[in-house]
């Protein structure tokens, strides 16, 4: 299926299940996983449900799974990187941005073959924003090229981290900001020149897959903090994502001895 009729499926999905809960959501609807900051509801739950059902219709031999699946059961996680074919779901990015109704979340679908992300998608249900990446064919959205918008300034970087926000880096960087806690809103500030770079300590493929197929078809680079390519076997602690390897390699060196 062409990337355009698998965007309208995620849009359906949504449409369905995610946005008629937005600030409708009972105390009942939201639970905890791992921390009180980790959030799941019942639109997260009948979402990935949703579309993870359609996909196996439409892929039959894929290995399909999402956030949820991999919540209740870790180990699948470990068949991605050796999968022939695979499609990783993150049916509602920035759960706790959506409990407390603000517009920034998002779905994404990352579709990964011997490893190798080929395919990506993010879907802003509030904003009606639809980014679409190819391997080999760079990013668009609402069908459109994405074109970066010009800067001049010092690198500008977001991070989640609240003692790394307003770091300069001696005068390297501008002040860091402050993420929106989703990567379907993060990852597309890049795409537009809003940021250039993002760090992350964490590096689950359901919140970066697509995003970091985005930023790559874009001209940028997507590292562990160890210098390595972002891919589904990634594993380590720390995550950087740039515009360009020239901003990569001076927010390293300025945060390497916050983050190692």
């Amino acid at each position: 299926m062409d990337t355009a009729a698998i965007l309208e499926l995620i849009k359906e999905t949504a449409e369905k299940v995610i946005n008629p809960r937005f600030r409708a959501l009972e105390q009942a609807d939201v639970e905890t996983k791992t921390s009180p900051d980790d959030l799941v509801t019942i639109a997260d739950r009948e979402a990935e449900t949703l579309l993870a059902s359609a996909l196996r219709r439409i892929y039959p031999d894929a290995l399909v799974i999402g956030e949820e699946a991999v919540f209740a059961n870790p180990g699948l996680r470990r068949e991605l990187p050796s999968a022939e074919h695979a499609l990783v779901i993150d049916p509602i990015d920035g759960t706790r941005n959506f409990v407390k109704g603000r517009p920034e979340h998002g779905v994404m679908l990352a579709e990964t073959r011997n490893g190798i992300t080929t395919r990506g998608w993010i879907w802003q249900p509030r904003t009606g924003r639809g980014y679409v990446a190819e391997k080999g064919a760079g990013v668009r959205l609402n069908d459109e090229p994405v074109t970066p918008q010009k800067q001049d300034r010092p690198p500008l970087g977001a991070s989640s981290k609240t003692h790394v926000q307003g770091f300069t880096g001696g005068g390297e960087l501008s002040p860091v900001v402050r993420s929106l806690f989703a990567c379907a809103f993060d990852y597309p500030r890049v795409l537009h020149g809003e940021l250039d770079f993002i760090h992350y300590t964490k590096v689950m493929p359901w919140d970066h897959l697509a995003g970091s197929l985005m930023v790559v078809e874009s001209g940028g680079v997507s590292r562990t903090m160890d210098g390595t390519d972002y891919t589904v076997a990634s594993e380590a602690s720390g995550l950087l994502v740039a515009r360009d390897p020239g901003v990569w390699e001076t927010a390293h060196r300025c945060l390497a001895g916050m983050f190692g």
